[in-house]
Order: C-alpha cells, then structure tokens, then sequence
C-alpha cells in the first residue's frame, strides 16, 4: 500500500490529476448550462452537483501542489466526490434498466463519475479534516437534497422525473453514506496519515 501512496503523491501524477478534473469541472459546467439558463440566479450554485464536486477537488489537488492542506475543502471534495459518483452511475444504470438504451455519454459519464468516486476515497489518507470541517460538508450535502427534491432543482436528465420520490429518498440514504465514510476515514480513523511533502 505504501508503494500506491507514494504514487499518490507524486507531483507529475498530481499535476495530470489537476488538469483532468479541471477540464472535467469545465465540461461539466457547460453541460448545466441549459438548465441553468432556466434556473433562478440564486438556485445556481446547488443545481450543477457533480461539476462542483470535482472544483472542490481541483481546489484541493491545487493545495497539494502548494504543499498545503485545505480541510474544508478536502471534507466537501470526499463528500461530494462520492456521492455523486456513485449517483450517477446508479442514474445512468437506471436510464438503461427504463428505456432500454444507453447512449456512449452515458457511458462516458458512468466512468468518468466512478472515478471521481474512487478519487476522492483514495485521498482520504492525505486529508486533515477536523469535526467542523466535516459538520459543513455534511450540512451542503443535506441541504442540497433539500434544493434538490423539495423546491425541484434535481438535474434533469433522461426519463428519470418519473421516479423522483425515490430518487431522492436514494439520494438521502447516499448522503449519509458518504458523511459515514468521510468522518470514518478522516475523523474517527487513528492510521498513520500519510503526507505529500
């Protein structure tokens, strides 16, 4: 595992790493724009969900590249990485299991989602995140859904609109999930941290 670490925190790996969530968080951006076009101003910084995950994590790749460690963002970057990578694959696997088709972008967005998933967690050892920390991240997470299936700003994707009662009950039972997993592998976990400097 050290060996995995190590490679973890090489600088050109964290450099590659950066520019590809850059350009992933761009790209996700553009994506929302319709819909934002249509959303209230002061709805905007809760409807493009997965975009901003990934800018809390180029902000905190960005740190570490500065040899420095953001805990605030590193809480909302684990937080966010994971659950709405996992939300969009499982949406993405829904679109398929409802129409019975699946275009290439849907595909694409499974993988590139997984990853961010995946990223987040893999960090986790190089996070210093404090209860407070945690405890705001959690609160944008819930207050997202709140944003999301109480006054209807949910990314509107496919055919999805005609579950939207379960979606986000799933959507809550993930939040708490990936609170639980943050707080147990920055808060509560005593392991050695590892460091990138």
């Amino acid at each position: 595992m050290q060996y995995v670490y190590w490679f973890l925190a090489n600088r050109k790996f964290l450099l590659l790493l950066f520019v590809i969530n850059l350009v992933g968080t761009i790209y996700g951006y553009i994506w929302y724009a319709p819909q934002l076009a249509r959303t209230d101003w002061f709805f905007w910084p809760f409807v493009p969900d997965s975009p901003t995950a990934s800018l809390f994590f180029t902000i905190v790749l960005l740190g570490f590249l500065w040899r420095k460690s953001w805990g605030l963002m590193e809480a909302l970057a684990i937080v966010t990485l994971f659950k709405y990578g996992i939300w969009a694959v499982v949406m993405n696997g829904l679109v398929w299991k409802v129409t019975g088709y699946l275009p290439w972008e849907g595909y694409m967005l499974m993988a590139s989602h997984l990853g961010m998933a995946v990223q987040g967690l893999l960090y986790s050892p190089f996070y210093r995140i404090k209860p407070w920390h945690l405890a705001i991240a959690a609160l944008w997470a819930l207050h997202n859904e709140i944003i999301d299936y109480v006054f209807m700003q949910y990314p509107v994707y496919s055919q999805l609109n005609l579950y939207i009662k379960e979606i986000g009950y799933f959507t809550f039972w993930l939040s708490v999930l990936s609170i639980f997993l943050a707080w147990y592998l920055t808060v509560r976990e005593k392991r050695v941290k590892w460091t990138l400097y």
